[in-house]
């Protein structure tokens, strides 16, 4: 863009008679400071070029390019976009507090956040939720933005909630606004052996504190030895993974260093403090697991002091500093790398010829995702652990233990159901129509342990999934059944108790988890 603009101004200048700027002006615009020739660039096009332009829409996208152009995690952010991409970091925004699915174009209720304005109004799983001031939110125009806007708003202000219950009369209630988390922790689950489970879907501020209050219920619930589930965790706060890390490590435990051209050296070490450094440890990885995620499992690998299982994580070793701009806009630019304990650096390969946003399908086509045979591990990047192991730099962290995708129940059909939305929404179904059945078992252990779907359930779903558009598979439907049934069953439970309820229904048939256990030495005596 940068270039082509150049062109026009030479252009523009050499062949254009009486206007400003000929071919001195040029002359005078290459020998200029970078800077100054990208201003003189826009000066011309903001003064001859043949149609009107945004000015400022052009120079976010010369910002983004630029950027893009140094590594893949360099980026400009709008002040637009800036307050969105912040807030799941920060750990919240302010709103009513209420866990809502858009369900047959109506906003249904799936839980209230504990301590927020919904909750103590006495707002309930399965309530309605019809208007919101003047606005309907009913109806096929009806979108999850919509409903951002007009329930989300400034702490104190106050909304007037139109709310149906139960098939009965609509009713009003005014809630007021406030602050509402964004939690970091999806499920903190206990199996009856003292095998505690906690599933972390990001590092934000509130990161740190979440951890220590979860596992400290699980202490009070008698863990024996912790299952940290890091599976598509994008990252996040360093200091958030630091945090984590003090609490897992002895003293003195070297986590991670960072540096880069114009940044020193920096080691980070355990400070000691920590609840859980003799706690038999566990740690789940995927291709999602990145940045953060993979600095918390590097230092766990190097210093021998846990077992990671699943599958060779992303590979982002960047640190990006967020550097704040006068109109509010901001740029994340890469200034330094991170290094494990060992000191390996895990960054994939980037730059020319490198198809970085592919990196997942190639890994498919390669087949390192269903054997680890298929891995290519580049001897010039072994290094040793604490203990003396061998591991591997350049490109990700290899777990201890490999866990290959599951295919074997996988089908177009099933893929279908789940990109369709058609099995979440007959869950949702089946968990609105039974609430006080479902809620009857008491928790969500004890649904996990003794409800089996019906097979009039999975015959109804496969009918509203046709009427919906999803074709009818006979094939996929028997080779993917204990999928889909497993599933159905998760997200009945997912409404009724939330995601601890979901966690609780999968985590007896998650290979990953069953390979924890036995990696911990206590493995699930029931289950497939």
């Amino acid at each position: 863009m940068l270039g082509v603009a150049v062109a026009a101004g030479y252009f523009l200048g050499s062949h254009l008679a009486g206007t400003q700027g000929g071919p001195s002006a040029f002359l005078e615009l290459r020998r200029s400071t970078p800077a100054a020739k990208l201003q003189q660039v826009l000066d011309l096009i903001d003064r001859q070029y043949v149609d009107t332009i945004q000015e400022g829409k052009l120079v976010d996208e010369v910002l983004q390019n630029m950027l893009q152009d140094l590594d893949p995690h360099s980026y400009y952010i709008s002040a637009a976009d800036l307050r969105a991409a912040e807030e799941p970091l920060e750990g919240s925004f302010m709103g009513i507090g209420v866990e809502f699915s858009l369900q047959h174009d109506t906003i249904v209720v799936i839980a209230t956040i504990e301590g927020g304005p919904s909750e103590a109004l006495g707002i309930r799983p399965g309530d309605r939720l019809i208007s919101a001031d003047s606005i309907a939110l009913t109806g096929p125009e009806v979108t999850n933005d919509l409903v951002m806007k007009t329930l989300r708003g400034p702490a104190g202000t106050k909304v007037d909630v139109g709310v149906v219950r139960g098939g009965g009369a609509p009713f009003h209630v005014t809630i007021t606004r406030g602050p509402i988390p964004i939690n970091s922790i999806a499920a903190t689950l206990i199996d009856t052996d003292g095998t505690g489970y906690i599933k972390l879907t990001r590092f934000a501020r509130t990161t740190l504190d979440e951890f220590r209050k979860a596992t400290a219920t699980l202490a009070d619930q008698g863990m024996k030895r912790l299952v940290l589930d890091l599976r598509g965790n994008g990252g996040g706060y360093l200091n958030a993974a630091i945090g984590i890390c003090d609490e897992l490590l002895p003293k003195g435990s070297e986590i991670v260093y960072t540096e880069g051209r114009a940044s020193p050296r920096q080691d980070y070490k355990a400070d000691g403090n920590g609840s859980l450094t003799g706690m038999p440890l566990a740690l789940l990885i995927d291709e999602g697991s990145a940045s953060a995620s993979e600095i918390v499992a590097g230092a766990v690998q190097d210093n021998d002091r846990g077992t990671i299982i699943g599958r060779r994580s992303f590979g982002k070793g960047l640190v990006q500093e967020q550097i704040n701009l006068r109109d509010n806009s901001a740029i994340r630019l890469t200034t330094a790398r991170y290094y494990t304990p060992s000191g390996r650096s895990i960054q994939r390969p980037y730059g020319k010829g490198i198809d970085y946003e592919d990196d997942l399908q190639e890994r498919y086509l390669h087949g390192e995702l269903l054997n680890i045979d298929s891995i290519h591990l580049d001897s010039s990047e072994a290094y040793r652990t604490k203990n003396g192991r061998v591991v591997y730099g350049g490109g990700g962290i290899m777990p201890d233990i490999f866990v290959p995708t599951d295919t074997a129940e996988g089908s177009a059909y099933l893929t279908r159901l789940f990109f369709s939305g058609a099995l979440n929404r007959y869950a949702f179904d089946m968990a609105d129509r039974h609430r006080k059945q479902f809620a009857d078992y008491g928790s969500a252990e004890r649904f996990a342990a003794r409800y089996t779907v019906p097979r009039a359930a999975l015959n109804g779903l496969v009918k509203e999934a046709a009427a919906a558009g999803v074709a009818d598979d006979p094939q996929g439907l028997q080779r993917s059944a204990t999928m889909i049934t497993l599933r159905l069953k998760a997200g009945i439970a997912r409404n009724i108790w939330g995601d601890n309820g979901y966690y609780r229904v999968l985590l007896d048939s998650d290979r990953f988890y069953r390979q924890a256990r036995e990696a911990l030495g206590h493995p699930l005596l029931t289950g497939p």
